[in-house]
This record gives C-alpha cells, sequence and structure tokens, in this order.
C-alpha cells in the first residue's frame, strides 16, 4: 500500500523526491547513492535525509513498515527502494538469475586489448601472429583467475558435465592450475614440452565434455568456464574456450 509524505509534494515547476537513506561512520548504503544519482539524472530536485543511527534507521522502517532502505517517494507517495525506482522510471532491472555472456564477452575483449598493446610495445604494431598467440594464453591465464576465485564453486558447476571430471573428481581442482600453467608458459613460450600436452589435454577433453552435453544430450547447463558463480550459458562460447587452447598447442607443435 502506498504511503504519503507531505514533504514529498512536487515543487513547483520541477520534479521532486524524497530519498531516506543510510549514512552512518562506518556504513554509507551504495543503493542509496545509486537511488539518489538515478533521480538527479532523471531530473528530479532531491530531499536527501540520512538515516546516522541503527536506532533511526529501524524505527524508520518500522514507521512505513518497510524491510529495506533506501526508500523514495515523489508526489507523496512511497516509490520504495533503488529496483523499484528503476521499475518507476521504466528502466531495466537486472534478474540475478538470467543467463548472460557479458563476462565472457568482457573477459574475452580485455584479453585481446592486452594482446595488442603487448604486440604494439614490442614490435611496435598490434597486428601480428604474436598477438593472436598472447591472445589465446592470456585468455587461459585469465579464465583459469576467473575459476581460481572460488575452486570448490568451479568443481561443483564442472562435475556436471566435465566427462573427466565425473569418473575422477580431483581433476574438477586440478583443471584451473592446469589451464593457467599452460596459459603462463605459453606467453612467455617455455617449457614447451609441458604446455602443450597441457592445453592439448584439458581442450581436448572439455571440447568433448561440452559437445556431449549441449549437442548430444541437449541439456541446459550453466559454464564453469568464468568461475562457479556464473550465470553464462554452457554452449558454443564453452566449446570456444576449449578449441583455442586445442588450436594454440597444435599451433606450438607445428612451429616446433
Amino acid at each position: 500500500m502506498a504511503t504519503t509524505l507531505d514533504s514529498a509534494v512536487p515543487a513547483a515547476g520541477g520534479k521532486r523526491a524524497t530519498i531516506y537513506r543510510m549514512v552512518m561512520d562506518k556504513h554509507v548504503c551504495p543503493w542509496g547513492v545509486k537511488a539518489k544519482d538515478l533521480l538527479r539524472r532523471s531530473g528530479y530536485e532531491v530531499d536527501d535525509r540520512w538515516l546516522t543511527t541503527r536506532a533511526e534507521t529501524d524505527a524508520f522502517k518500522a514507521e512505513h513498515q518497510v524491510a529495506t532502505t533506501p526508500q523514495i517517494f515523489i508526489g507523496g507517495t512511497r516509490i520504495g527502494g533503488h529496483d523499484d525506482l528503476r521499475k518507476f522510471l521504466g528502466k531495466t532491472v537486472r534478474d540475478p538469475k538470467a543467463v548472460t555472456y557479458k563476462p565472457v564477452i568482457a573477459l574475452f575483449g580485455i584479453t585481446a586489448a592486452m594482446a595488442a598493446a603487448t604486440s604494439q610495445a614490442v614490435f611496435g604494431t598490434p597486428f601480428t601472429i604474436r598477438a593472436a598467440e598472447w591472445f589465446i594464453a592470456f585468455s587461459m591465464a585469465v579464465l583459469a583467475l576467473m575459476k581460481l576465485r572460488d575452486v570448490d564453486g568451479f568443481a561443483t558447476m564442472f562435475l556436471g558435465y566435465d566427462l573427466l571430471a565425473k569418473r575422477w573428481l580431483p581433476y574438477a581442482y586440478i583443471y584451473p592450475f592446469a589451464e593457467g600453467l599452460a596459459g603462463v608458459l605459453m606467453i612467455a613460450m617455455v617449457l614447451n614440452w609441458l604446455s602443450i600436452p597441457l592445453a592439448l589435454f584439458i581442450g581436448t577433453i572439455g571440447a568433448a565434455s561440452v559437445f556431449k552435453a549441449v549437442y548430444v544430450d541437449r541439456r541446459e547447463l550453466k559454464c564453469a568456464c568464468v568461475g562457479g558463480d556464473s550465470n553464462v550459458p554452457l554452449g558454443f562460447i564453452s566449446l570456444t574456450e576449449n578449441v583455442m587452447m586445442v588450436a594454440m598447442a597444435l599451433w606450438m607443435l607445428a612451429r616446433m
């Protein structure tokens, strides 16, 4: 039920909103900061009211029968929190459960830029064969880093589709270290006798696992490629990660 607030009546000649948000010595609510910024960018004059103690915050919640802050009022009516404000303004609200390719696109975009920049610094041009090699090697290293943020979370998701990990569980925990090691060695172009077999082994098993899960069994799974907390769907991108490793290993083998 809407709550009225006399002090939130729109100002003459403009839009006016009142926001109640936590601003304490040891905590400033980030959603309150975002909501205030969104209101200003949407053309509202903002009456910014701080809740500076826990007791003051609890009293406000009890008075307005709400569970969270910030709370925004426009035209005497309570709109709600940050997400409610976005909906009120006709903006999208992020669904934490929605599948997305954004993490992978961002990762490959950054590693491509890193490879081009490194090539520019070393050779004076971003467009070299070495840049393409660095792109794959950088990608392997960063993908490993994403997995290593939470090895157990990665392993749990990985066990859902990897053919070897389902038969030998320790492989799920070894995989991110092996991928990272192969990537770093390929960046330096040293110990090829180790990096090439590593990349071939984990890339081939990974590609076969993804292909079977997605294109043979038709399963809808989340990919562990960027860590166990991702909502990236298992499919073409996941297959690409493994194919790149195999391709890099074969390319290096051919150049030996």
